[in-house]
């Protein structure tokens, strides 16, 4: 492909080459709905597979003018928005559900999961490319190293599946870290079994300080909790599922409501 955009590096951008591994991460996209927003599209290696299948209709969210300006020239029939992903009223995009694909910026990777997870009553799938650790941190599972706050905050409502690793090789310019493709569905949970917002705050400060067990961490977090007593305390936070945390939340509730 052309080189017509330059890589910028303030916006993370790193573009794909490879069209094999293009096609591929579009065929991973096998859950309904209709809809797909495709998150930074730039050159469109990954958007020409898309717009090949007729079972997809596609929109794309590109913050890069230089990008846009290109997209539109080669594919002329593809919606873009050109804007912020992160500070887009996803609920304005399309009438109904969809999903969402790309090839994530690896500087905001995280915080665009962040966001997915405040539209995923809409949001049935994702697949996406991001950087290998943030990868196998979001699909990582309990006892695992890699397994932190994102790993519980995306399986409390997704499954996920890594599906495979992509070299630096295949980029222009190439990255200095390895990616991979992971796919993530929405499990059958409507909701938390807890109070949500308190069980962000409980897996955030459980984790603040991950190499203590989690008698220290919740109470760093919670300092009310002083002289309580639950079997979690004497674990680490990676030994936790989300139920195990939806447990845990309860208890802090049932704990601070007693005060």
């Amino acid at each position: 492909m052309k080189t017509e955009v330059r890589a910028k590096k303030q916006l993370g951008q790193h573009f794909l080459n490879n069209l094999q591994i293009s096609e591929d991460i579009a065929l991973a996209l096998t859950t309904p709905p209709h809809d797909v927003l495709e998150i930074g599209p730039g050159m469109g290696v990954l958007t020409q597979f898309l717009l090949n299948r007729d079972d997809v209709n596609l929109k794309a969210v590109e913050i890069d003018g230089e990008s846009v300006v290109y997209l539109h020239r080669n594919f002329p029939d593809l919606k873009v928005i050109e804007g912020d992903f992160l500070k887009m009223e996803l609920s304005t995009v399309f009438p109904g559900d969809f999903n969402v694909i790309g090839n994530f910026p690896y500087n905001i990777s995280s915080q665009i999961f962040f966001k997915i997870l405040e539209y995923k009553e809409r949001i049935p799938a994702v697949v996406c490319m991001l950087q290998k650790e943030v990868a196998e941190r979001i699909v990582s599972t309990p006892t695992g190293k890699e397994y932190g706050v994102l790993s519980v905050f995306i399986q409390a409502y997704y499954d996920t599946e890594y599906l495979f690793e992509v070299g630096p090789e295949n980029f222009t310019p190439p990255p200095k870290v390895k990616s991979a493709v992971i796919r993530i569905k929405r499990n059958a949970r409507v909701h938390l079994d807890c109070d949500e917002t308190l069980f962000r705050k409980v897996v955030k400060g459980t984790f603040l300080q991950r190499r203590k067990t989690i008698r220290n961490s919740i109470m760093a977090a919670f300092p009310q909790l002083k002289g309580t007593e639950h079997p979690f305390y004497q674990l680490r936070p990676e030994r936790l599922s989300v139920d195990n945390f939806v447990e845990l939340t309860n208890f802090v509730q049932s704990t601070l409501t007693e005060e």
